[in-house]
């Protein structure tokens, strides 16, 4: 083999690919043999999912991944700046997968250590109605023995925290102990590589899609550096301080690119939408000296964990014959599956009290965009607002009222909603006892949505039921009272030193971006560090993009030639860009700090691991490719 990586046009044609491919196919044809009037949806003869009854359980609240002394056993291996490529006799493979020393962390040495170790999920059921699952991966809390700390999907949550003045890093050790050999379902790559979606981080801790440079020598674990194997562990660092550190008279960063609601999930090349529809994604929350987590200081928002819950929400494809969740590794469209999950379960209820409620909305994918509208579906007609306070992981300038949100896939979105206002006399829904969150964005292809909407008050279109109990105490402040978010504010638009164009497309039957499919050996552009860009985003007919760039956030400023103001819900910082049909929008970029290699890809994951994706490079000295 020439030390090419293979791009997934090439993975795809390859014969082990090939073969596997065609082992997958041929069990799932056999898995639908005999379905009568089967029809192909996504390129799987299918009649839609066994029938669930929506709202039969409660919806769970994902455990905290819990800090961990470096006594502990996950760390006999104590942590160290450089990758410990020593070998492990146990495996004869290196005990780190990782490649790369972590940038600037002797500025900022970690203090906090976590663990996770990734598995199988033992057989889990997601709706009374279905079979246990076993299809699933996931993470446990750190714990060695896999068999009393089970892997879960949703993965624990991580929260961290920043504190200016003070070290806050920290480090996550995360250990592949996923199965070998073929993965259950006939989908999911067990080699893995974790993305801290967004954060502020260098590209040995990104953990980034493909290794450039090394070519095919990726696939060998004594020579790979972004994913690891099992056997494998790999040690992420967060040094805690916004973007901005390296700058003089700012050692903790800017405050006003304080980030919030992140996530984590598989980035492995080829494979991130068959491992993150396996269940490899989880929240990553950041608190600050404002947004406490404590309702009593600060902004003085709902409480963590009481009355701040996430969100993550999925859909899937269940077979009918086998009850399992499955997945079409040979379809380059989109994913999409009629049973909605929230936080593992298939359209659970949520008991909440009569207070404010802050709500972190993750659309987690594969493929599917969201419209969310709070409807009560004994009264049709009532429309019902809430208060929208992030966009993706940023505080926006201040609360904005809404009626409804939109998500493409990876954002997110922070709402508050107060069922004591909204149920009480003169309120938007007085004397109700339940709503609903629905999802009325219609949307029959994987590759993007329709302009239209579904009318209210269709339990198949509901995601989670709110069951309306008593008043509860409540010391947040009323998002009426909030008047903005400062000192998180918006920073300012730099002058752009250069202007770049990416056409997001599709041509020959493969997706592209200006035309050419990712290679894992071509880094396409180069951004100084310390500097502005503006980047056009266009697209094609026929489909939608979220697309997402690594390391860098940035502005909206205009879509389709229209100013984005104020009022509008895209007025924030960002990391994800809806880019609809036929869309053109402008987006202002500024990078700082980390030097290395990062990816920008779409988040319809189907369409990034066909080949939606680019590297680009951060450097002291950039270029001025107009059209990478």
């Amino acid at each position: 083999m020439n030390n090419k990586f293979l791009s997934p046009v090439e993975a795809l044609n390859s014969p082990g690919r090939r073969i596997a491919l065609q082992v997958g196919v041929a069990a799932t044809s056999a898995a639908f043999a005999g379905v009568a009037g089967a029809w192909t949806r996504n390129g799987l003869p299918w009649n839609g999912s066994p029938a669930t009854t929506p709202f039969l359980e409660a919806m769970p609240v994902t455990p905290l991944l819990p800090q961990r002394p470096l006594t502990d056993p996950a760390f006999a291996q104590q942590p160290t700046e450089a990758p410990n490529r020593a070998v492990n006799p146990a495996t004869g493979i290196p005990y780190e997968g990782r490649g790369e020393s972590h940038q600037f962390r002797s500025l900022n040495p970690p203090q906090q250590f976590f663990a996770q170790r990734f598995g199988a999920v033992p057989a889990v059921s997601i709706h009374p109605n279905l079979q246990p699952q076993v299809n699933f991966w996931g993470a446990n809390l750190g714990g060695s023995d896999l068999s009393t700390d089970k892997p879960m999907t949703p993965m624990p949550t991580i929260v961290s925290r920043y504190q200016a003045g003070a070290n806050t890093a920290v480090l996550v050790r995360r250990f592949n102990n996923l199965p070998t050999g073929a993965a259950s379902g006939g989908f999911g790559k067990n080699q893995i590589s974790t993305h801290t979606h967004n954060f502020h981080s260098a590209p040995d801790s990104d953990g980034g899609p493909c290794d450039p440079g090394l070519g095919a020598t990726a696939e060998n674990p004594l020579t790979q550096g972004r994913f690891y194997f099992p056997g494998q562990y790999y040690d992420y660092y967060y040094n805690m301080k916004r973007a901005g550190f390296t700058n003089t008279g700012t050692p903790d960063g800017d405050v006003r690119e304080t980030l919030g609601t992140l996530w984590y999930h598989d980035h492995r090349e080829g494979h991130t939408a068959e491992n993150v529809y396996k269940g490899l994604a989880g929240f990553h929350i950041l608190f600050n000296e404002y947004d406490t987590g404590d309702e009593t200081t600060g902004f003085r928002l709902p409480s963590f964990p009481q009355f701040d819950i996430p969100m993550i929400f999925t859909d899937l494809a269940i077979d009918p014959t086998t009850g399992q969740a499955a997945f079409d590794i040979f379809d380059t469209t989109g994913h999409l599956g009629d049973k909605y999950l929230v936080n593992g379960k298939v359209q659970p209820f949520f008991n909440v009290s009569k207070r404010r409620y802050r709500l972190r909305l993750l659309d987690m994918g594969p493929s599917r965009f969201y419209q969310l509208f709070l409807t009560n579906p004994d009264n049709l007609a009532q429309s019902i607002p809430y208060w929208r306070i992030t966009n993706d992981g940023n505080l926006m300038p201040k609360p904005l009222q809404v009626t409804s949100v939109k998500l493409a896939v990876a954002e997110r979105a922070d709402i508050i909603v107060d069922f004591n206002k909204l149920t009480a006399a003169g309120g938007a829904a007085p004397g109700a006892t339940r709503l609903w969150l629905e999802n009325r964005l219609v949307q029959t292809k994987g590759d993007g949505p329709e302009s239209s909407l579904n009318s209210p008050g269709n339990p198949a279109n509901v995601l989670v039921e709110f069951r309306i109990g008593a008043v509860a105490a409540d010391a947040s402040r009323d998002p009426a009272a909030i008047l903005d978010f400062a000192p998180i504010t918006l920073p300012p638009l730099e002058t752009a030193i250069v202007t770049r164009t990416f056409d997001f497309d599709k041509s020959n039957g493969q997706w592209n971006v200006n035309g050419q499919p990712l290679s894992c050996d071509v880094v396409r552009f180069t951004m100084k560090r310390n500097s502005t860009e503006r980047w056009i985003f266009k697209t094609g007919w026929g489909w939608s993009h979220p697309i997402h760039n690594h390391f860098v956030e940035g502005r909206i400023v205009k879509r389709n030639g229209v100013a984005i103001t104020a009022t509008s819900q895209e007025y924030s910082r960002k990391d994800v860009v809806w880019l609809g049909e036929r869309d053109q929008v402008e987006y202002v970029v500024k990078v700082s700090d980390y030097r290395g290699v990062y990816p920008m890809h779409c988040h319809n994951v189907v369409h990034e691991d066909h080949a939606m994706m680019l590297l680009f490079a951060v450097q002291d000295v950039g270029d001025t490719n107009p059209t990478p």
